[in-house]
């Protein structure tokens, strides 16, 4: 393959502790927070349009239904795209995708800044922020490049800073959006889009100056290939729907819920819309410490129980019209969606783990059958990401039919509790119901 642009390093061995020591930890470690800045905005503006809406008055003459049927298209693109996205940094270079992808996410934005005005169609806006959905697969990209910069012994903290600093992207323009409807009005959406712009091109230019691409790096479309005939794959997509799904789905449609259902006005949602997505983002890391100690499924059959019983005060809140019982409902499914990010991202290497010690145990070598572990719970990771971020879609054009029709969030909340049911059962049917290779496996190797 042609290599474009400079920066290239061809040797690269992070397991060398030598290596790693002499220089290996630095060059990892800058590539990191310049990757986590670039992934922070494309959190941000794939969630842009949470925040849009809050400025879309009557004027605009769109519907609680339009609405949600508004921030459901960046979610759709922003999953699919994750796959493609993975295999950039290996094709690329991961300094180059960065550049690249921070740079792109400049055209949703200036484009959001010229249609956001009444008498814009809804079609022109769910085009608008289709193009933003390319933000969503940010996270997918720079997982996957920070992922091969560090050691195994190294990659828990570095991807699960990644991903956390990555998420705090939706908390962060939220409060941008209350920031500019507390001081310039809900009628100056721009201001928002007018504060990205340059932090972009900030973004891009970082990653130009301070990021590498690393020569070593493969794509691995065959372990992808592999890993979706493995029917523990679409267990574990499945339960990440239910956790990162709910993050993000839930992001996407707090504000609007508040208004629709409890009459909030703008400011008034954009104060309480970014503690959710916020709290969700602090608490990830958590959910994989407690992995670490108890289990990774343990941890996700009880997230799941919580799912359900704050999504259950949010129906007796909506029932009993209260605003903060409500909020306390919602915001305790941020909490606990964030804690099932964490540990449902334990679980998959643990499972591929527990698949490699059998296959020793039966006489398998044990170096190709730990690389093949790694391989699949690399490929796993990708292709959960995507699946799981379809939740984001389900839950907003859920909200959408309950508001068309019941002209309450209700019906969806039960819909939610349901789900939440199912994924408890599936967890413990499939991991925690008999002892098994997996199970047993499972508490050594969350702590790899």
């Amino acid at each position: 393959m042609k290599r474009i642009g400079g920066r290239w390093i061809d040797q690269w061995e992070p397991e060398d502790q030598a290596f790693w020591d002499n220089g290996g930890r630095k060059i990892a470690s800058r590539n990191l927070w310049f990757s986590i800045f670039a992934e922070h905005l494309g959190f941000s503006i794939w969630t842009l349009w949470s925040v849009m809406v809050l400025f879309m008055g009557p004027q605009y003459g769109l519907s609680a239904a339009d609405k949600f049927l508004l921030v459901s298209t960046p979610t759709v693109v922003g999953a699919l795209i994750r796959i493609p996205y993975t295999f950039a940094p290996a094709k690329f270079g991961g300094r180059n995708w960065t550049i690249f992808s921070a740079f792109l996410l400049l055209i949703p934005t200036i484009l959001a800044a010229i249609v956001m005005q009444p008498g814009t169609s809804l079609g022109t806006f769910m085009l608008v922020a289709a193009l933003g959905g390319v933000g969503g697969g940010n996270f997918a990209s720079s997982m996957a490049n920070i992922n091969a910069f560090y050691p195994e012994r190294h990659k828990g903290w570095a991807l699960g800073l990644n991903a956390g600093g990555g998420n705090l992207g939706v908390a962060a323009i939220q409060l941008i959006g209350l920031l500019v409807i507390s001081t310039a009005g809900a009628s100056a959406p721009r201001i928002v889009l007018y504060i990205y712009m340059p932090l972009l091109i900030l973004a891009a230019i970082g990653a130009l100056l301070f990021m590498d691409n690393l020569g070593t790096m493969s794509g691995d479309t065959k372990a992808l290939r592999e890993v979706v005939k493995d029917p523990q794959s679409w267990v574990m997509s499945f339960l990440y729907i239910g956790t990162f799904g709910s993050f993000i789905g839930y992001s996407f449609a707090f504000g609007l819920v508040l208004q629709n259902q409890f009459g909030r006005t703008p400011l008034q949602a954009a104060s309480l819309t970014f503690l959710g997505p916020l709290v969700g983002s602090l608490i990830r890391p958590v959910g994989g410490w407690l992995s670490d100690r108890i289990g990774g499924a343990k941890v996700t059959l009880w997230t799941f129980l919580a799912l359900a019983v704050g999504t259950a005060v949010t129906i007796l809140a909506s029932n009993l019209n209260s605003l903060p019982l409500f909020v306390a409902g919602f915001i305790s499914l941020f909490i606990f969606s964030g804690l099932g990010n964490g540990s449902t991202y334990k679980m998959i290497p643990a499972i591929f783990r527990a698949k490699a010690q059998s296959a020793i145990e039966a006489g398998a070598e044990e170096k190709a059958a730990l690389l093949r572990a790694r391989r699949l719970s690399g490929a796993l990771i990708g292709l959960a990401g995507a699946i799981g971020a379809l939740g984001g879609l389900f839950i907003n054009l859920a909200f959408r039919e309950s508001f068309m029709t019941a002209k309450t969030g209700i019906p969806a909340f039960v819909a939610f509790l349901v789900f939440y049911g199912v994924c408890f059962v599936v967890t413990w049917a499939v991991y925690l119901r008999k002892p098994s290779s997996v199970k047993a496996a499972e508490p050594a190797l969350s702590r790899v």
